[in-house]
């Protein structure tokens, strides 16, 4: 099996694992309040545009993390494999790429990261130092996510003359509008996130941002033309 297509394989997964366990939380929590423990229950929101209740809130009681965290787990897993692949297609196209290392750096911390998030989730402690760390990490994974996709974009579209018959194009374009569109609401929010004023915005950008990130990979399946072979 080729790179391309573990790559292919791989980052369908990356989205529909995290897209699905996250999403059957915030259906639990806001629908089936008898299977959660007194003073779970959240009203019933759309989160991705009212905000109602950030993602965090949403999967980090119990029984909701029985679902999140092994998720979680699974996709830092794929993620790993993802970008050592992703780093053997880089080599084929372009062994000497100068920004290789920057990628493969970016995109496996990113899963390290994520995978601190899952652990500490749900554990309370109440410390204002470890509620930090926690912020922290998940903020550094979701910039670390960004800098290694904007790094991967930024190869194809210097190297798309070699990979021209490799890809659908289109789809190489509508990631580098995402991924754009990313980056900008990030530095957009970034100043407003320790204050509680805009916290409804806040958790609407924050489930869009994790759609957006996810979506990356389904991009990344669309891509790819299938039987591909290096």
């Amino acid at each position: 099996m080729s790179s391309i297509d573990k790559v292919r394989s791989i980052s369908v997964w990356i989205f529909i694992i995290p897209f699905i366990s996250v999403n059957t939380c915030l259906l639990i929590v806001t629908n089936f309040h008898q299977l959660l423990e007194p003073g779970i229950p959240i009203n019933p929101t759309f989160p991705y545009f009212d905000g109602g209740v950030s993602i965090s809130r949403t999967v980090r009681d119990f029984p909701l993390y029985l679902i999140f965290k092994p998720a979680m787990f699974i996709t830092s897993y794929l993620l790993i494999l993802y970008w050592l692949n992703t780093k053997n297609i880089i080599n084929h196209f372009h062994k000497n790429y100068i920004n290789k290392r920057k990628i493969v750096f970016f995109g496996i911390a990113s899963a390290v990261l994520l995978t601190l998030h899952s652990i500490f989730l749900g554990i309370k402690f109440d410390n204002d130092l470890y509620k930090l760390f926690r912020r922290v990490v998940m903020l550094s994974f979701i910039i670390f996510e960004l800098i290694a996709q904007a790094y991967l974009i930024k190869f194809f579209y210097e190297t798309r003359h070699k990979i021209n018959d490799h890809i659908n194009i289109n789809y190489l374009k509508t990631k580098r509008i995402l991924i754009t569109f990313l980056i900008i609401i990030s530095i957009i929010t970034l100043p407003f996130l320790p204050f509680d004023n805009f916290k409804f915005l806040k958790h609407a950008i924050e489930w869009n941002v994790f759609l957006g990130v996810i979506t990356f990979y389904l991009l990344t399946y669309l891509m790819w033309k299938k039987n591909t072979t290096l």
